[in-house]
């Protein structure tokens, strides 16, 4: 028998009946999953003990630290090394693979994290090219902090961390990069979609405004959003970044209807920004 893979996996959930099967199905490998789940309404805790997961009751007090960062600090875990996962997102076989070969292989004394980008499904289908977001999942929890923003007030993101990633706690520690994605099944539910994008568009222009970004652990991606988030042109870059530069135009139809969403998002954005200036 094959054995588990020594990283301890959280999977954040709210109201996620619908989709906690798809997501815990795919974490076999892994030496335990934990469930924090924020007072869910529906079935999420059921669903998750029955998949053998660990649920852990979870409720915000309106401060700092938010969800992930709370989840370091306080859990219990078999293992220093973190992955955490959204309802929404399947680890791949070649995923867990590619982290085992890390953890068993790898020196990792000087290691925070690795990056790990989620490939989106999009009507239906897996995205081969096109925009990914990429996002520091896989981590060491003694070795970054999600930071504390000025965000407290801001509407749209409430208690999780949002767009923005844990730092490193000392300067020495090092991030790399995971091959393999994550499969984003984000667009299962276009209301679902529209209504959450629109909070985070609200959070997102809040933060502009009031200037509350951390700084992101590697120097180019910093320089590429502070540089986009006012720019006038956002969505167009964003649209030709998507649809041209990353070849989402090899995935057809799907393709396009991604890239121009996700330029919509950016157009979205720069309008509240607008708005909220002249009021």
């Amino acid at each position: 028998m094959t054995e588990r893979i020594p990283v301890s996996v959280i999977v954040t959930t709210k109201n996620e009946a619908s989709r906690i099967s798809r997501c815990l199905e795919a974490l076999d490998d892994f030496c335990e999953v934990l469930v924090v789940d924020s007072q869910s309404e529906d079935e999420t805790a059921r669903i998750a003990v029955r998949h053998g997961a660990i649920v852990v009751s979870y409720r915000w007090d309106g401060r700092y630290p938010k969800k992930r960062q709370w989840c370091l600090d306080t859990l219990t875990l078999q293992s220093e090394w973190v992955f955490f996962i959204d309802a929404d997102e399947v680890v791949t076989r070649d995923l867990s693979a590619e982290v085992r070969r890390i953890v068993s292989s790898a020196n990792l004394s000087n290691m925070a994290g690795f990056f790990v980008q989620g490939r989106y499904v999009w009507q239906g289908r897996a995205l081969r090219y096109g925009m990914r977001n990429n996002k520091l999942a896989f981590l060491h929890r003694r070795r970054v902090k999600f930071p504390e923003v000025d965000d407290l007030d801001c509407p749209g993101m409430g208690e999780i961390e949002g767009h923005y990633q844990p730092l490193p706690v000392e300067t020495g520690f090092e991030i790399g990069q995971l091959r393999e994605p994550l499969l984003h099944y984000a667009y299962e539910d276009e209301r679902h979609w529209e209504e959450r994008h629109h909070r985070y568009a609200q959070w997102e222009a809040c933060m502009t405004l009031k200037n509350a970004w951390p700084r992101d652990p590697l120097l180019w991606r910093e320089g590429a959003k502070r540089l986009l988030r006012t720019s006038p042109l956002r969505g167009a870059i964003v649209f030709l970044y998507s649809y041209v530069f990353r070849l989402g135009f090899l995935d057809g139809q799907a393709g396009l209807d991604f890239a121009k969403n996700r330029a919509g998002y950016s157009r979205a954005v720069l309008n509240l920004l607008r708005n909220r200036r002249t009021d």
